[in-house]
């Protein structure tokens, strides 16, 4: 990554910038901020689904009923 650098304020936490001191990526040390990052991603996952096409538990259930796959 030439042009970027990686500062560091925080244990286990470094922003990586460009050649102008811009904060453009972020490190996580996962053993330290590890249950931090996936509360991060899922919150990422779900801003990701919003609008997306839903179904019902209740037909959900049913199809696995109707399958054999839940009692």
């Amino acid at each position: 990554m030439s042009g970027y650098r990686t500062i560091s304020h925080m244990r286990g936490v470094h922003f990586v910038t460009d050649a102008d001191g811009k904060k453009v990526a972020v490190q996580l040390n996962l053993e330290e901020w590890g249950e931090l990052w996936e509360d991060i991603y899922d919150a990422m996952i779900a801003r990701e689904r919003i609008g997306e096409v839903t179904t019902p538990l209740e037909e959900v259930e049913r199809g696995l009923l109707q399958r054999g796959l839940l009692d």
